[in-house]
């Protein structure tokens, strides 16, 4: 350690003075002085002091900070510091030790801390699954024994018959090929393209990136499937490749002719990749969080558009909407949430890799508070978007039972136990009284789609892992070819024909002095949690294992060590000095560069020197070069946390090791290279078994799990057809009598007084809506300016009024300041208005009239937080004032949001949290407001704001009860809604444009400083928006304080479509919208 002589010197004299190792060994052990701590420290101390491999780092790290509480290290640092008479060095040794007390007490109260919390938590879901448990109790003694079926098990109706032949996928193939499936599948970060995969480039393009391309490349040569579209990102960097800014990519299909399968003018596969943040600049995941809202809006445009395209091919007219939206990974799972509720489609989600497992793996480590790892991973942000993904998904896919019991057993959203109950009672046909859980399914491994009688050189490899896929990923082993080995000699040739050796293996051979020796290979990027470095310490501190074989290490493409991230370089350098700690020249290859057309070779070089494939990483969700480097005729050793447990119950080709004892590690490494018989019988078994993951059988599973979900889509007459239909036959003449009746269910004030009266006016308008909903079925025409359609889809612009954080006089003044600027273009038509908010659809009528303000003067009201779309008649006969318009309810926007709805079974449950609220404060925090409610919104007057309970407390209680739900305060807190767990204003405004045709970025929103719970919602996406700054605006209410996560790790307030305006006069708004095109100059 050069440069630190004082240091060095420091340990001697601990070491050797005075059995000073054994006095700070014997404080660790107490005042026994004698304990066999000691006796084992000093002996420990003593072999690394006669190997000559005494390392100061490792002392510090596994004997001082490890082995002693804060007061130990105290009384350390008053010992060593009178050891050394010069003044500096006991400046140093005392500024040295003073940091490790420190470092041991922070992660002593880091642990304290966490532990502390963990305990509250589990306190809190202990009670509030009591409550559900007494809920799903009655009426079930039957299905809640232990016979029940498992959570991870498919019902024997959602089973297929596995295929085993040639001539089975023949006939499943010849089954299906009638069906036409739209399939989207969403994977957003890394550099994602078709052919020659970056793989390892950054942590972001690994095993994923390859799943995902090869799924949609499987699926579109199936049976059955008529488009796959993997949407992805768009990058035009000046540091990646051109490619990456193509629109849309072709992929080739895998043996397409053999299935039976049709081809169409759109049909296939195809990467699609959406523009959304930085045009110009390729960034990290954890900072696209505050892009997802503009990468929906991209993804619902061209699924509308692809949707249209295929009805008019293959959908006699009718709009093809995808069958399921698939979202890979934590920010893409979260788009799909968005995008499934917009659409109304069934979504399935995989996580390959959860944040709550990560959060807890650092936590762990002692290192950093929760605030520093969410700071540098974002991870509060991911954690929200996978509770999201539970909420939303109908199929959650995993990798193994341990995913389901130990990883999605971290979340609120999700109960095994619960799960078990609530489909218990489903089977049953009980009540689960709201309550939803999704499905977790673990598939087993699959039969292949046609006997292995021959492999073949050129395979399409899957570079990394697989992280968290449940159906077992499926490979194509039709191009494979394990090389030939002589089990009794040397290896021999596979083609007999004497070709030249690939490139690769002299680029890895020339590390070797002894090139003969068999090859130990691990494939990982250089990240702490592939435990690369313990690898190498296993292998430089076996002397046998050195003897008899070479270490590979393929740690992805590397330039300059100091251009890599900063946790990648770490890890790399430390491999480096590893080697040069144990002086491992000549037997340890790392190679800079290598292709991805490369990899399979150089499994065939590891099988050819008869060598062992390796993946000790500390958890391998599942482990796909497993498979790999057993389709190649490699033995394994792999860690047994994780998915390669159920690979080796498969495969049964390898040993199962402790990724964190590198000396079982070693062993069995030595095992394999050294026993021949061994090694052939683990060959054997790979070859023998790798039939059972295949890419047709994947698929063929994955659809049979696709075709179990219920069917959902938009219901509703397209707004493209409304032009071709005349006048007589509107289906407003149809509503006639339902306008009559809707007179009844005007929105006054003194209708509203009148029916409160009666003490049940939640009831009597919810009958009311009822009946108007029966009858009209819905909105399905208004009148407009010269036909009988709704204005909203004849308008060029659409100006949304979401304005929270003033007060009702400053709201009233900023529409009208609103209508003035914009005057020319609102008498002309070609802008239209809407107004969204949190109030009630009662509550805007009442500000409407006290302003003077008409309802018609708006297109649609955005009410209820979003749970609610309503328009107002302009029908001359329904009109009692020009103050007093009925308003008309949007049906199938209700269609669109009822998913997952728990209606009464949620509201008793509210109801119960609320009084148990009031009485812990001893007053009435908390109370019903059954006037602002309706059918799809329960809501709630806040009396006391500093009392009540932030929104990420009241979803953690709901979601342990698994209902699904979306909590919102309004601004000032005064109001609490609970309204269905897809439904929000932002997704109320793609309605506008699913239903009516409004294109999202001819919205431009206005809203306040800050805003409703929502408010993240209304500044993503492709729309624009104007920001009203000043002292007008209210300061929000400490409850929107307390989310999990700052607003700035979700909106990106550089983005080009935002824009601020001091004050909300006339002319600073119409600056600020001709600025954005709405207005003209």
């Amino acid at each position: 350690m050069a440069g630190n002589d004082w240091i060095n010197s420091y340990l001697e004299a601990i070491l050797d003075a005075g059995g000073a190792a054994g006095e700070i060994s014997a404080a660790a052990g107490g005042v026994g002085g004698e304990g066999p701590a000691r006796k084992k420290q000093d002996k420990s101390s003593l072999m690394l002091r006669e190997r000559g491999r005494f390392s100061p780092a490792r002392y510090f790290v596994e004997e001082v900070i490890s082995g002693f509480d804060e007061t130990d290290l105290y009384k350390t640092w008053v010992r060593t510091s009178a050891m050394r008479s010069p003044q500096e060095r006991n400046t140093r040794l005392e500024n040295m030790s003073w940091r490790i007390w420190n470092l041991a007490r922070k992660k002593k109260q880091i642990e304290g801390e966490e532990a502390s919390r963990l305990s509250k938590q589990r306190l809190e879901r202990e009670k509030a699954r009591q409550y559900a448990g007494a809920d799903l109790s009655e009426d079930l003694s039957e299905g809640e024994n232990n016979n029940e079926p498992s959570i991870h098990d498919e019902s024997t109706r959602a089973r297929m018959p596995r295929i085993g032949s040639t001539d089975a996928i023949e006939a499943w193939a010849s089954q299906h090929k009638d069906k036409k499936l739209y399939i989207v599948l969403i994977s957003i970060h890394g550099l994602i393209r078709g052919e020659n995969m970056e793989l390892g480039r950054d942590s972001d393009t690994g095993g994923q990136v390859k799943y995902v391309v090869e799924l949609a490349r499987a699926l579109g040569s199936t049976p059955g499937v008529y488009r796959v579209d993997l949407l992805t990102r768009q990058i035009s960097a000046p540091d990646v490749d051109w490619s990456y800014g193509e629109p849309t990519e072709m992929l080739s299909l895998i043996s397409s002719e053999n299935l039976g399968h049709e081809m169409g003018e759109s049909s296939g596969a195809y990467i699609v990749r959406i523009p959304f943040g930085p045009r110009d600049k390729y960034i990290a995941k954890e900072h696209l969080w505050p892009h997802i809202q503009e990468f929906v809006d991209g993804a619902l445009v061209h699924i509308m558009q692809m949707s249209k395209v295929l009805g008019e091919q293959v959908g006699s007219g009718q709009p093809l909407w995808p069958v399921v939206i698939h979202g890979h990974y934590a920010d893409a799972g979260d788009s799909a949430a968005l995008l499934s509720g917009a659409l109304n489609v069934p979504m399935v989600f995989t996580g390959h890799s959860l944040g709550r497992d990560k959060l807890e793996q650092i936590l762990k480590q002692g290192h950093q508070t929760r605030d520093e790892i969410n700071e540098t991973y974002k991870i509060m942000r991911r954690i929200e978007a996978e509770e999201l993904c539970l909420d939303a998904s109908e199929i959650i896919i995993t990798s193994t039972r341990q995913e389901i019991e130990q990883q999605w057993g971290l979340y609120d959203g999700f109960d095994l136990t619960m799960a078990r109950k609530l489909r218990a009672r489903i089977k049953r046909g009980v009540s689960c009284f709201g309550r939803y859980m999704p499905r977790m399914i673990v598939c087993a491994s699959a039969s292949t789609f046609k006997a292995l009688h021959s492999f073949y050189v050129n395979f399409i490899d899957i570079f990394c892992y697989i992280i968290n896929q449940a159906i077992p990923p499926g490979m194509e082993f039709s191009h494979i070819a394990p090389h030939d080995v002589d089990l009794d000699g040397e290896e021999g040739n596979e083609d007999g024909s004497g070709s030249p050796d690939p490139p690769i293996w002299a680029d890895i051979m020339r590390f070797f002095s002894n090139p003969h020796k068999p090859m130990i290979l691990a494939l990982a990027r250089p990240d702490p949690k592939k435990n690369i470095t313990t690898l190498v310490k296993a292998f430089g501190e076996h002397c046998e294992l050195r003897n008899l074989a070479n270490l590979t290490l393929i740690m992805g493409n590397r330039d300059v060590i100091d251009e890599m991230s900063s946790t990648n370089a770490a890890v790399l350098t430390s491999v480096l000095k590893l080697i040069d700690k144990y002086d491992l020249y000549g037997q340890v290859a790392y190679p800079k560069h290598h292709k991805q057309s490369e990899v399979p070779d150089i499994y065939r070089l590891a099988a050819r020197t008869k060598g062992v494939f390796i993946n000790c990483a500390f958890i391998e969700p599942f482990g796909l070069t497993l498979i790999e480097a057993a389709a190649y005729g490699l033995p394994m050793v792999a860690t047994r946390n994780g998915g390669p447990v159920d690979i080796h119950r498969v495969l049964d080709n390898g040993i199962l090791v402790d990724p964190h004892n590198q000396n079982e590690i070693a062993e069995a490494l030595y095992k394999l290279v050294s026993d021949k018989h061994l090694w052939a019988q683990c060959r054997q078994n790979g070859l023998k078994n790798i039939h059972q993951f295949s890419w047709p059988e994947h698929c063929k599973n994955y659809l049979s799990r696709v075709g179990t979900l219920k069917p959902r889509h938009p219901c509703w007459q397209r707004s493209d057809d409304a032009i071709e239909i005349s006048e007589a036959d509107s289906p407003e003449d149809s509503l006639r009598d339902v306008h009559d009746i809707s007179l009844n269910l005007k929105l006054s004030l003194d209708s509203e007084k009148s029916v409160s009266k009666e003490g049940s006016s939640n009831t009597v308008r919810r009958h009311l809506e009822d009946a108007v909903q029966k009858l009209s079925g819905g909105v399905s025409a208004m009148s407009g300016e010269n036909g009988k359609w709704p204005p909203l889809r004849r308008r060029k612009r659409i100006i949304v009024v979401a304005v929270d954080s003033v007060q009702d006089a400053d709201f009233v003044q900023v529409i009208k300041n609103i209508f003035e600027a914009s005057s020319n273009e609102r008498l002309s038509g070609s802008v239209g208005f809407v107004l969204s908010t949190s109030r009630a659809i009662s509550e805007i009528n009442a500000l409407l009239i006290s302003g003077g303000i008409e309802a018609s003067d708006f297109d649609a009201f955005v009410c209820n937080s979003g749970s609610d779309l309503c328009y107002p008649s302009s029908s001359c006969e329904d009109m009692l004032s020009p103050a007093e318009l009925p308003f008309m309810i949007d049906l199938d926007y209700h269609s669109q949001i009822e998913y997952r709805w728990g209606g009464e079974g949620l509201r008793k449950t509210l109801i119960r949290w609320a009084a148990e609220k009031n009485d812990e404060s001893g007053q009435n925090v908390v109370v019903e407001d059954e006037e602002c409610s309706s059918t799809y919104c329960i809501s709630f007057r806040v009396t006391n704001t500093e009392a009540a309970p932030p929104v990420k407390e009241i979803r953690r209680t709901m979601r342990i009860q698994a209902l699904r739900c979306h909590v919102l305060y309004s601004h000032d807190g005064s109001k609490l809604n609970v309204i269905p767990v897809l439904a929000s204003r932002s997704q109320a405004l793609r309605y506008l444009y699913i239903r009516w045709g409004v294109e999202l970025s001819n919205m431009t929103v206005i809203v306040g400083e800050s805003g409703d719970t929502d408010y993240e919602g209304l500044l993503g996406g492709v729309h624009k928006t104007i920001i009203l700054k000043g002292s007008f605006n209210a300061a929000p209410n400490k409850v929107h304080t307390a989310r999990s996560y700052s607003l700035q790790d979700v909106v990106s307030f550089e983005k080009a479509g935002i824009a601020s305006v001091e004050g909300y006069g006339p002319d600073n708004l119409k600056s600020a919208l001709q600025q954005f095109g709405i207005l003209k100059d």
